[in-house]
C-alpha cells in the first residue's frame, strides 16, 4: 500500500488527514482530544495505549480514538514513524 493509498482510504472513511513524521524515542504522555480520530501508521512501529489496552501499529494499521478518551503513544524501535492523524469531518 502506498502512502497516498492509505491517506485516501482514511479520507474515504470520512476523515481529514494530516501527515506526521516522528523520530525514534518520541513519546506522547496520556492526553485526550475533543474530536474522534484515527491514528494510522504508514511505516515504523507506534505503540498506542488506552486504559489497560495497548497495540503496536505497523504499516497499514490504524486505531480509532474516541473524543475524550485518554491515550498515550510512543515510537517503538529505532525507525521513525510516518503517521497519519485523521480527524472526523
Amino acid at each position: 500500500m502506498s502512502e497516498a493509498a492509505l491517506a485516501n482510504k482514511l479520507e474515504q472513511l470520512g476523515y481529514s488527514v494530516c501527515r506526521y513524521l516522528y523520530s525514534p524515542g518520541t513519546v506522547f504522555p496520556a492526553h485526550k482530544h475533543s474530536v474522534d480520530k484515527l491514528d494510522a501508521v504508514f511505516s515504523g512501529q507506534f505503540l498506542i495505549s488506552m486504559g489497560s489496552d495497548s497495540v503496536i501499529l505497523r504499516s497499514g494499521d490504524f486505531v480509532y480514538v474516541p473524543a475524550g478518551k485518554r491515550h498515550s503513544a510512543e515510537v517503538v524501535g529505532h525507525e521513525a514513524v510516518l503517521s497519519f492523524d485523521a480527524v472526523r469531518l
